[in-house]
């Protein structure tokens, strides 16, 4: 007898294994990252911390001044008075193509205007200029990471 397409959910796919995702999470912990993702035998699995978890820069290390910079930082980044939340809901990059050098890093001098992101929404890319002149002191997303509205996209001091 022939099952109807979609009859029930584990007839058509894999069953997710909750060990691995355990797992994930664990290396999430131990590593620091905010976000991985883990593919086999054509299940994909994404596991993602989004809050107040503090991002080390993706290129390069931190210059020794920034990051002595980042160790006397709140908590709570939304604190900050040099935070820059997203003025929208999109899709954050940290450079003007895929390949190319980010707008900015941690330690990276700006003036006010200067690009920080950009952020892609319906299809339109929109640059993010610095509200004030100072130091990045840290970089709170990842390039690609989805970010919503107030969401704190970078700190300058």
């Amino acid at each position: 007898m022939a099952r109807k397409s979609g009859s029930t959910p584990t007839e058509q796919s894999p069953a997710v294994d909750h060990d691995v995702i355990r797992d994930l999470a664990k290396l999430l912990d131990e590593t620091g990252l905010t976000e991985i993702e883990f593919e086999r035998d054509g299940v994909s699995i994404r596991v993602a911390r989004h809050g107040a978890a503090l991002v080390a820069p993706t290129r390069g290390e931190a210059p020794p001044a920034a990051a002595a910079a980042a160790t006397a930082l709140p908590a709570d980044p939304m604190q900050h008075p040099g935070l820059v939340a997203s003025p929208m809901v999109g899709t954050a990059y940290l450079g003007p193509a895929p390949a190319a050098r980010p707008f900015v890093e941690v330690g990276s001098h700006v003036k006010a205007g200067d690009p920080l992101i950009i952020i892609e929404a319906m299809k339109t890319m929109n640059q993010i200029p610095a509200p004030r002149a100072g130091t990045v002191i840290q970089v709170l997303v990842e390039d690609g990471q989805p970010v919503e509205y107030g969401e704190p996209l970078l700190i300058i001091e």
